[in-house]
């Protein structure tokens, strides 16, 4: 039984994975790649350039195998458990993430949100 619920766990945690490092990569290639251009045909070109990126691809990739690590997720737990731990995680990670690679501010009022997703989860979880 508790290996089954690992199992089960891990498919949302890999979710969880997957998801942040899509968002994690996009800002940083995003980021690498400069300002977005005023013009029409340099914004194509702009977005063009960070379609071909090797990072970004990988990115689709990662999204693509979420989807169906979320999709196994869901044969085997309720939504209403599943879904609040995908997204608090995803949330909590991205934000904490952001402020480490990127140098994000996390305000008070962030940090008390944080506080709460987390409380939430641990909450929500019990039953």
């Amino acid at each position: 039984m508790i290996r089954s619920q690992f199992a089960s766990l891990s498919y949302v945690l890999l979710t969880v994975a997957l998801t942040v490092y899509s968002q994690i990569v996009n800002k940083w290639q995003v980021s690498a790649a400069g300002s977005l251009p005023d013009d029409g045909m340099g914004k194509l070109a702009f977005l063009l350039r960070l379609l071909l990126n090797p990072w970004v691809l990988s990115t689709f990739a990662g999204a693509f195998l979420a989807g169906l690590s979320w999709l196994a997720a869901l044969t085997k737990l309720p939504l209403s458990y599943a879904y609040p731990v995908f997204a608090s995680l995803t949330f909590v990670l991205v934000i904490s993430l952001s402020a480490i690679l990127f140098q994000e501010t996390i305000t008070p009022p962030k940090a008390i949100g944080i506080g709460l997703i987390i409380a939430g989860i641990v909450i929500g979880s019990q039953g």
